[in-house]
């Protein structure tokens, strides 16, 4: 059969180091869920994944494991990759009687020869049919509505869980691109580790995540904000209760931000002088989670002296871009990172 001929049960999955979205041609986003599975540590068999499996971070007794499976943007542990992948894909064909699809998955532009072939195997596994691989910042790209095909420069940035990745985009293709292993999970780290350093309390992943979301800012807000936040008092190992302000939260992320905002910087460097005047004009694209940290775009604009556009939906961009793909998977067929055909 032709790649020309993908049918209305193929499926698009964004394989996230903090979420997995997945997408049905036609349908638009049919699950979303943690990039999180429990497993027994005896049987090696699947208790859960996603929420389920999301709350039992950090809470289970030493014979269950609850694992992220993806970390800096990258399959850290292949077996439970292969096993939360599977599981998904499985109910998904399921639910939508989608019988032996053929699947378009996002990964990171940085992914090994190992890598991919690791997340072709646990699709075919799961029941596929054919496996297609796009590079995130490029189906981030699709996903933001960028005419891709067009011989103009553009930009897009895309800051996921794990990993950051800025990408120029030009006549279809990738012209230069860089990713960077400080993404919405660093972020977390940083503000765990500034509460343990200046409030003596220790916290865990979901409430430094929450902060972050609630009150995070690149640069100080309007209004300052604050919230209360529960943790253990480090010198008396009781439960305690603080309020934290968005100003030192600013504080804690700096150092990362200032990161990202570096590799923005450098990537705009290496663009040929051609597409650069392009860019110049259309701006900055930002998509992931990433981008809805309070200021960011403002930063960057005044970092880099360029507009910055925020993508509709930025957490979506990359699973809107694989549906898009496959509905134009004609004239998009060059974006794919693997064009041969499994059967």
């Amino acid at each position: 059969m032709s790649i020309l001929s993908f049918k209305s049960k193929d499926i698009g999955i964004d394989l996230g180091t903090a979420n997995i979205l997945v997408t049905i041609k036609g349908k638009g986003i049919v699950l979303r869920e943690p990039s999180v599975i429990s497993v027994n540590a005896k049987t090696g068999g699947i208790l859960a994944t996603g929420f389920e499996a999301k709350e039992m971070l950090g809470r289970t007794p030493k014979e269950i494991n609850a694992i992220k499976p993806l970390k800096d943007g990258v399959i850290a542990d292949f077996t439970a990759t292969k096993l939360l992948l599977k599981n998904i894909l499985e109910r998904v064909c399921k639910r939508y009687n989608a019988v032996r699809p053929r699947v378009l998955v996002g990964v990171p532009s940085g992914i090994t020869e190992v890598e991919e072939r690791a997340v072709e195997e646990s699709i075919m596994r799961a029941g596929a049919r054919e496996v297609y691989l796009i590079e995130e910042p490029m189906a981030a790209a699709i996903g933001a509505g960028i005419e891709i095909e067009e011989p103009s420069g553009n930009i897009i940035v895309d800051i996921g869980g794990g990993t950051t990745e800025v990408a120029v985009i030009s006549l279809g293709g990738i012209v230069i691109s860089n990713s960077l292993r400080v993404a919405g999970d660093e972020l977390d780290e940083d503000i765990i580790n500034y509460i343990k350093r200046e409030l003596n309390l220790a916290i865990g992943e979901s409430t430094a995540e929450q902060i972050k979301k609630q009150i995070g800012c690149a640069m100080p807000l309007m209004t300052e904000m604050s919230m209360e936040i529960k943790g253990r008092d480090l010198s008396t190992g009781l439960p305690k209760t603080e309020t934290i302000t968005s100003i030192q939260i600013e504080e804690a992320m700096k150092e990362s931000i200032a990161k990202i905002v570096e590799i923005i910087k450098a990537t705009l460097e290496k663009a040929p002088p051609e597409l650069a005047s392009d860019i110049m004009e259309k701006g900055i694209v930002l998509a992931g989670g990433g981008a809805l940290i309070q200021n960011l775009d403002k930063l960057i604009s005044m970092e880099t002296g360029m507009p910055v556009y925020i993508a509709d939906e930025p957490l979506d961009c990359v699973v809107k871009g694989t549906e898009k793909t496959l509905q134009e998977i004609e004239k998009l067929r060059t974006v794919l990172l693997n064009s041969r055909k499994r059967r």
